[in-house]
């Protein structure tokens, strides 16, 4: 009776806290995991990648370790010199693109600036161009307030999204006159947690993905509507679902699903007119950015835009399979106890092992992921409890012995 009793409050515990807000942001680390191990699944997406100038290297003695992705450089035009980026523009003007997002900060550097004109004339000729810039929350007292359009239909809570009060980095004037923004503000190390929304000032504003994606489908900002901690509402039916915050969980491999090139590899095609793979950029999101850095934060804008475009968003599975879960294992702990200790340990390996098998199965197929915090914990819990309780002794029986035959 007190085993059951046992299992009974342990298992009504897991169940209240399946649903704890604090128990979800901690099962992150479990989807992080999950993600950055699943494959991407679904069809291609119309986004092409190009990759223009060398990859930026941070070099690490052997006793030291690598700098958090936070601070380590992320992609920053200073390294690529405005004659590339020209180059790039006037090779696929000829296949008239729709919209370019570029994602480094374009800050040239002091002696790149007599290039500048250059990249000009070229960037001009664009018809959509989408330039990147930073937010912050500590702007210069004495600079004048930035104006930033935001959306028109929004409900819910909009202190709980990253609020900001001002511009810290943008292109020159000239190079905004010619193009609109797009806000690369990342509130944490996590790339599969993308935020999609910002608090400017009290207006919800986009952030950098969400803004080529609209730009691209040709959505105006005044047809979205949008409710916080659930989803946004576009033209025709879909739905992009968002967390309390604003973000969107975002399968980091998702950017595989487009094409990549570097600038050499598009300046070769680019001299291929007939049956050219270039084609297709007319209906295609193009984003510019530079090379990965091993050190710095992973391509998560790509994969945002390529989630976006597939229309295909991970989704948590039904609190059904969290109480059906933990039944299994209060039933499976209840016969724990009879079990001896070592085929208690190597069965508690072989759950925790399926679990996760089948986690990986139905993520992959299905884009449901399921907890991981409260079923494993229970598990483990259910089973240290098991592997502590004592065992009943084996009594030897009295066994009556025959009387031995008389001799003869």
């Amino acid at each position: 009776m007190q085993r059951l009793l046992l299992a009974i409050v342990i298992v009504l515990t897991a169940l209240l806290l399946a649903r704890d807000p604090y128990v979800e942001k901690a099962d992150g680390f479990f989807l992080d995991w999950l993600l950055r191990n699943t494959p991407a699944s679904g069809e291609h997406v119309p986004l092409t990648v190009v990759e223009i100038g060398a990859a930026p290297i941070v070099e690490t003695q052997p006793n030291q370790t690598a700098p958090p992705a936070s601070t380590a450089p992320r992609g920053n035009a200073s390294a690529v010199s405005p004659l590339e980026f020209a180059l790039f523009f006037q090779a696929i003007l000829d296949f008239r693109p729709t919209i370019v997002a570029v994602e480094p900060l374009l800050k040239w550097r002091g002696r790149d600036r007599d290039q500048e004109q250059v990249f000009l004339d070229q960037a001009m000729r664009v018809p959509k161009l989408l330039l990147s810039a930073e937010l912050t929350s500590t702007p210069d007292p004495d600079a004048p307030p930035t104006e930033i359009p935001g959306f028109v239909h929004v409900s819910g809570r909009r202190g709980d999204l990253p609020t900001y009060t001002g511009v810290q980095r943008q292109p020159d004037e000239d190079l905004r006159l010619i193009s609109s923004l797009g806000y690369i503000n990342l509130s944490g190390n996590s790339p599969t947690r993308v935020p999609l929304l910002f608090n400017y000032r009290g207006e919800v504003i986009p952030a950098f993905a969400l803004q080529a994606f609209l730009s691209w489908a040709r959505i105006a900002m005044s047809e979205v509507q949008i409710q916080i901690g659930s989803h946004i509402a576009l033209p025709g039916g879909r739905r992009i679902p968002i967390d309390w915050d604003g973000s969107l969980t975002v399968n980091p491999n998702a950017s595989k699903l487009g094409r990549r090139f570097s600038l050499n590899e598009l300046l070769l095609l680019a001299q291929q007119r007939q049956n050219s793979p270039l084609q297709s950029l007319h209906d295609e999101l193009i984003l510019v950015r530079t090379p990965t850095n091993p050190l710095a934060s992973p391509d998560v804008f790509a994969a945002t835009i390529a989630t976006l475009q597939s229309n295909h968003f991970a989704r948590r599975v039904s609190v059904v399979f969290d109480c059906a879960v933990i039944l299994l294992i209060a039933v499976l702990g209840s016969r724990g106890v009879r079990a001896s200790r070592v085929d208690l340990l190597l069965g508690l390996i072989a759950f925790t092992a399926a679990y996760c098998l089948i986690a990986f199965l139905i993520i992959s197929r299905y884009a449901i992921w399921v907890p991981g915090l409260v079923p494993l914990a229970t598990a483990w819990l259910l089973g240290i409890l098991a592997f502590a309780w004592p065992r009943q002794k084996h009594r030897a029986e009295a066994t009556d012995i025959a009387p031995s035959p008389p001799a003869p």
